[in-house]
């Protein structure tokens, strides 16, 4: 196994994984801002960039231990480079997911042939199930993160992204366990050292951002993010190393900021991001990070959405962006009222898509009642005048 990361291991690792992995494109979001670019892992084979690392780890295993079959532990992402890895050098392999993984996750792992099981309620509970499993069985284990070789295949993104961009100055870069970001502020910074790399965590869980600030590796008590692809508790000793030497910062983006990022991605560009792939463009959109007049690479690091809960999630960036809204009007029980409440909405060009007549929130006062109207809006902007609107006509807002 590689002992350290080198240039060489990466161009190593570009040429092995010429015809495994695409190179993706780096799409300039124009209609985003003219400095904005994005490079679309979501549209990797697996949905992921976790393929890269992963086949470059298992396919310099030895005979032997390729023999034994492999483990590991993923979210869902690393377990299909692991899988499709597996599945095309004929190795057997068991991977370890969390309960909650999403089912576009889970079935596509155990389409590819690998054994699945589903334990713990977050990556860690299900790498520490995965590190028991292994002492008993002895088959070999594939990090998700925490890998030389896993780290150096990550790494080549960083040669594509400087070859389809050579005048870079800023790279984005969601954040979890710290593979990702460790390859690619490696490579940079090797060839390039003046661009700044700067890592995005879920706000409820950000254990690197606060390993680095305390100096050593934190352990959060829990995590609780929809952005489950970078919902872990604890770094890797090797990511928080190359972190602490090439990151230049970290920032958070919480849950309706990643939200709003994958309605804009979906809407704008028609690029369908996971939340963990969304959080570096969501850095960007919600001014997490200064780039302006600078040539900005935002990576889209995965695409495997739960279906489920996309409806979820665009609905929370919808009212994130001021594009939905509910209006709670206090209203005296009379005749009227009605009309004048919809006489305001229609003038201000929104879009009544719900109504409810409530009498019970002002039990206290027996001729009020309260009506519960929700809009579609244009922007935040908007919403403001339609509120301003109803309190210069006489109404109380809730």
């Amino acid at each position: 196994m590689t002992k350290e990361l080198t240039i060489d291991s990466v161009y190593n690792a570009a040429f092995k994984l010429k015809t495994v992995v695409r190179k993706t494109d780096l799409i300039q979001a124009e209609n985003l801002g003219d400095n904005i670019y994005l490079k679309t892992e979501n549209l990797q084979r697996t949905g992921s960039f976790k393929l890269r690392g992963a086949y470059n780890k298992i396919s310099k295993l030895t005979k032997e231990e390729k023999e034994r079959g492999v483990v590991a532990t993923s979210a869902g992402n690393h377990a299909q480079g692991v899988a499709l890895t597996c599945k095309k050098l004929g190795i057997p392999a068991t991977i370890f997911m969390p309960e909650q993984a999403p089912l576009s996750k889970v079935e596509p792992t155990r389409a590819f042939g690998a054994e699945v099981v589903l334990t713990g309620n977050n990556y860690d509970e299900a790498f520490a199930a995965s590190l028991e499993y292994n002492k008993k069985n002895n088959k070999t284990f594939v990090h998700a993160f925490d890998d030389i070789d896993v780290i150096a295949g990550q790494a080549t993104l960083g040669l594509e992204i400087l070859d389809q961009l050579v005048d870079v100055d800023v790279v984005i870069v969601p954040v979890g366990g710290g593979g990702l970001i460790s390859g690619i502020s490696f490579l940079i910074k090797s060839l390039k050292p003046d661009t700044k790399i700067i890592g995005v965590e879920a706000e409820n869980a950000a254990s690197m951002k606060k390993s680095i600030e305390e100096g050593k590796i934190c352990d959060l008590d829990k995590v609780n993010t929809f952005a489950d692809g970078i919902a872990v508790k604890k770094p890797g000793e090797l990511t928080f190393e190359f972190c602490k030497k090439y990151v230049d910062d970290f920032v958070t983006v919480n849950e309706d900021e990643i939200a709003s990022a994958v309605l804009t991605l979906l809407e704008k560009q028609k690029l369908m991001c996971e939340g963990s792939g969304a959080v570096s463009f969501a850095a960007i959109k919600h001014g997490k990070v200064n780039v302006e007049g600078k040539k900005t690479v935002a990576l889209l690091s995965g695409g495997n959405i739960d279906v489920n809960i996309l409806s979820r999630i665009i609905e929370r960036g919808l009212v994130k962006s001021g594009r939905n809204t509910t209006l709670s009007i206090e209203l005296t029980d009379k005749p009227g009222e009605l009309v004048a409440v919809s006489t305001i909405i229609a003038n201000h060009g929104a879009n009544v898509i719900g109504v409810e007549y409530n009498t019970i929130e002002k039990p206290n006062e027996i001729f009020s009642c309260v009506l519960n109207v929700k809009c579609e809006t244009r922007n935040a902007e908007h919403e403001r005048e339609i509120r301003q609107a109803f309190k210069e006509k006489g109404f109380k807002l809730i």
